[in-house]
């Protein structure tokens, strides 16, 4: 297989179809691909499909896609077992839960049943593909392929070789995720959480901690980043940020404000873990503006502002 080129006859599979698989399903599905999904509890697979299709017929609403969302959904099959999800596919997308010993043993299913061509990249959040991927006749075709939930509304996702991922594969995963409209970062080196989620746990960390010392609300916290950060954030990373925010450029900005992070940075060495008590904290102030029967009904809404967000993002044109 030339894996430098990408044949978009080739079906591609999805195995474990909750909210992140049924996602990567309708990103396949909406770059024109056949999409096999696959889940070995089957009602979570066949609750996948229609929620696929109200999902479509939002994006279609938002004019996200041009195809009427029927013909979208009619390119996503249920597969019954892992060896029909797999057999022909060019490309499968793991999706299973985030434990070691889960992904290990679906590795060992795979390396039973698979070609000596198909591309398995893993949705894994932090683990790293070397601990459950390595030491079998796949090894060199498997990576980690994560995404942002849900990858059809937000668009990057973070490529992270094992230690016995071959380049060929980096470089089909990069042109594949490519060709159906993702945003690929090369993560160069294995390291627990990856980017994104060591980017995000950063601020996390800072955030309980404000909120723990009594230093704002988690209501305030929200409204900082979503009224202040955010805005920025939403078209530009924070290197970029910092390079147009002093006179002289991010070497200007790192000479004034650098003792100052540090000394913020210092200042939460000894955080432990979000202990119960904390939780329970954090879980009482965000109900006062939130009730928990009223959590589906807000991703919903969520999703939405995604749409709308990225039909003006589209508008802006290529970066």
């Amino acid at each position: 297989m030339n894996q430098s080129k990408i044949d978009m006859s080739k079906p591609v599979a999805v195995v474990g179809a909750g909210l992140v698989g049924a996602g990567w399903a309708i990103a396949f599905a909406r770059a024109g691909l056949s999409v096999r999904v696959y889940d070995a509890n089957a009602r979570v697979a066949s609750e996948a499909i229609p929620w696929a299709g109200e999902q479509l017929s939002a994006l279609y609403r938002h004019g996200l896609i041009a195809e009427p969302p029927e013909n979208v959904k009619a390119r996503l099959v249920i597969a019954h077992s892992l060896e029909e999800a797999i057999e022909g596919a060019a490309y499968v997308q793991e999706s299973v839960l985030e434990r070691v010993e889960i992904k290990r043993k679906l590795m060992t299913d795979i390396d039973a049943v698979s070609d000596a061509n198909i591309i398995i990249g893993s949705s894994s959040s932090g683990i790293q593909a070397s601990m459950f991927a390595n030491d079998l006749s796949i090894s060199p075709r498997v990576l980690i392929a994560h995404p942002v939930n849900p990858p059809y509304l937000v668009p990057v996702v973070e490529l992270v070789p094992s230690t016995q991922t071959s380049q060929e594969t980096i470089q089909f995963a990069d042109t594949f995720m490519q060709a159906i409209g993702q945003s690929v970062v090369h993560v160069r080196k294995e390291i627990e959480g990856f980017v994104l989620n060591r980017l995000q746990a950063a601020l996390l960390r800072e955030a309980w901690a404000l909120q723990r010392d009594g230093i704002a609300t988690c209501e305030d916290i929200d409204k900082t980043v979503r009224d202040g950060l955010g805005w920025r954030w939403s078209f530009m990373g924070p290197f970029e940020t910092i390079d147009l925010n002093a006179p002289g450029g991010v070497a200007d900005y790192a000479n004034r404000l650098g003792p100052l992070y540090h000394s913020i940075a210092r200042s939460r060495v000894d955080d432990g873990p979000w202990d119960t008590e904390l939780i329970g904290r954090v879980e009482q102030d965000r109900r006062q503006h939130l009730s928990a029967a009223d959590l589906g009904r807000r991703r919903e809404w969520r999703d939405e502002r995604l749409m709308e967000f990225a039909v003006e993002r589209s508008k802006a044109g290529p970066r």
